[in-house]
């Protein structure tokens, strides 16, 4: 039986090199450009530049507060109910205030199994919950640690102020 054997500089070999090639000529002509000051620096010293977010743009979440301190959520459980990532876990109790039905015990979002869909923004009835904090990037050693609970929650400011 009789193999056919492609010869050096043809066939697949040849289409490789030529890309490579035509890729670190694009990659080069960007880095003359720069250094010789025709085309501006595209790079950002991240972190210490950051890039300003658009109004709207979905990070970190933040619950609401009354104003008398307590959470603004009545622990309804519609934004962990429509949560495509069922990385919201909230535990519900009665409030001592007869007046008030019930309020989260305990409110925690996993934010390694989040997708930041922001439909748990959308299903609150109540407006409790916002991802307007302003904290997009996330990094930490332990698994943990991602698990934002209700205290941290609630401390968390808004980028933008409030709209009355």
């Amino acid at each position: 039986m009789k193999v056919d054997r492609v010869k050096p500089g043809e066939g697949i070999e040849s289409a490789y090199l030529w890309h490579i090639v035509k890729g670190l000529g694009v990659t080069v002509g960007h880095t003359v450009r720069q250094l010789v000051g025709s085309q501006p620096v595209q790079t950002k010293e991240y972190p210490e530049v950051r890039k300003e977010m658009p109004e709207g743009y979905r990070g970190k979440h933040r619950l609401l507060q009354k104003e008398s301190g307590d959470p603004k959520c009545t622990a309804c459980m519609m934004c962990a109910t429509v949560c495509p990532a069922a990385c919201i876990h909230i535990e519900a109790g009665e409030h001592p205030d007869p007046k008030v039905e019930k309020f989260p015990v305990s409110f925690d979002i996993d934010l390694l199994k989040c997708v930041f869909c922001g439909m748990c923004v959308e299903a609150c009835p109540v407006d409790a919950i916002r991802m307007d904090s302003g904290v997009y990037t996330f990094a930490d050693f332990q698994r943990d640690d991602f698990v934002v609970h209700k205290d941290e929650l609630l401390r968390t400011p808004s980028q933008w102020s409030d709209p009355v």
